[in-house]
Formats: structure tokens, C-alpha cells, sequence
């Protein structure tokens, strides 16, 4: 995916972040170095229902890989 704003909404349509005041939604370099720099994975990495937890943490991400 592109990291220009100018592809936001075409990368908006495999962004399954639920976080509605996110600015980051689509840019998609934006949000993985946000979440980076709190020591987590973006939204697109979790299925749906785990999403809407808001738990990020790469501990989330290995425990649901298992």
C-alpha cells in the first residue's frame, strides 16, 4: 500500500481499524509508525473481533497466531 494521503480511500477499503476519531485511517505508514512508537501492531493485523478490543500488543497478536 502507498503511503499518500491522496491513496487513502483505496487503502480504506482493506483498513479494518474501529477507532472512529483516528486521523491515521488509510494512511497507512502513518499508523503503522504510531503504533510502532507505542510498541504495537495496526488494526489490519487482528480479525475483526479481536480488533475491537483495542488490544494491539504484540502479546494479543502471538496469542491469537497459536
Amino acid at each position: 500500500m502507498e503511503c499518500k494521503r491522496e491513496k487513502r480511500e483505496q487503502n480504506m477499503k482493506n483498513c479494518n481499524c474501529s477507532y472512529e476519531p483516528c486521523a491515521r485511517k488509510g494512511v497507512c505508514c502513518e499508523c503503522i509508525a504510531h503504533h510502532r512508537s507505542n510498541n504495537q501492531l495496526p488494526a489490519c493485523f487482528f480479525p475483526d473481533e479481536v480488533e475491537k478490543t483495542y488490544d494491539r500488543s504484540k502479546t494479543k497478536f502471538v496469542e491469537i497466531s497459536n
